[in-house]
């Protein structure tokens, strides 16, 4: 029965033993992959920066379209803005139908669960149609501003 208990015992010793060992050569492998993943960044960076931003030549088609877009004349942040609008828009609609919800899981108080549903169905799309037109008002203003820079 002993020597069973200690059979046991040292595979299991040897299986973590393993195991650690397994670990500490996949940390290591990460900790190769982003040592290298850091200069591949660094070095794609200079080479982007000298062969389109910083470059005198006189691009056409596809490489003008891209020089643009990696130089920053190009700018999608209102679309990004829009979509996000939309997204949370939809969220927040769709996520008051949890208050609803709750009364069959739980049982709560049916009144209050009512009120928070249509607490958040009204309340909810303003507030995030509020923040979006605080948003769009700088993006604006950012691009008006750029705009008469640009002219002088």
């Amino acid at each position: 029965m002993n020597d069973s208990l200690n059979s046991l015992m040292n595979q299991m010793t040897n299986q973590m033993n393993t195991s650690m060992s397994n670990s500490t050569g996949a940390m290591q492998g990460i900790l190769i992959w982003t040592i290298v993943a850091t200069v591949l960044a660094i070095l794609g960076s200079i080479f982007i920066y000298f062969m389109f931003i910083k470059s005198k030549s006189d691009f056409k088609g596809g490489l003008k379209t891209l020089h643009d877009y990696l130089s920053g004349d190009i700018i999608h942040i209102e679309s990004l803005a829009k979509m996000f609008y939309y997204t949370a828009l939809i969220y927040v609609v769709l996520t008051s139908i949890n208050s609803l919800i709750e009364i069959g899981i739980t049982g709560s108080n049916v009144g209050m669960c009512i009120v928070s549903f249509f607490f958040q169905l009204l309340l909810g799309p303003v507030v995030v149609r509020f923040i979006f037109e605080i948003v769009m008002m700088f993006i604006r203003i950012w691009k008006n501003t750029d705009t008469m820079a640009k002219k002088k």
